[in-house]
């Protein structure tokens, strides 16, 4: 696999859009970290860490609002084969604040208020709404 941020958020996308309870996903840090951002921000309700055989997996709880998805769209910003780094004055705001911005920093993985509250700039991850 190239590019396991963009699985994670696409596996997530088609969860939702298909109405099932749960996903599993192969276990990184990343990708827990991650999903610890989407937990904070309310676009899901709880991610874990199950140990089942040789490999861990994440289980991620997905939210939904009167069986309407609560993330309505996913947009992959930085790519394996094109970066996009942004400095914290000028991260995007995804559909003008209504979403959210994930960056991977020197601090970690932020959102972009967060990002903006510390003052750092990184890598734009992806964009969530």
């Amino acid at each position: 696999m190239t590019d396991p941020i963009a699985d994670f958020i696409i596996r997530i996308k088609n969860a939702l859009r298909a109405h099932h309870d749960i996903v599993e996903l192969p276990y990184s840090k990343m990708r827990h970290s991650l999903g610890e951002i989407l937990v904070r921000e309310g676009y899901i309700t709880k991610i874990e860490q199950v140990t089942t055989g040789q490999f861990p997996t994440l289980v991620v709880k997905l939210k939904y609002n009167n069986r309407v998805s609560v993330v309505n769209d996913v947009k992959r910003l930085s790519k394996p084969g094109r970066r996009v780094y942004a400095p914290a004055n000028k991260i995007p705001r995804a559909l003008g604040g209504y979403g959210i911005t994930i960056l991977s920093t020197n601090q970690g993985l932020l959102s972009d208020k967060e990002a903006r509250k510390r003052k750092v700039g990184g890598e734009l991850l992806c964009q969530i709404w």
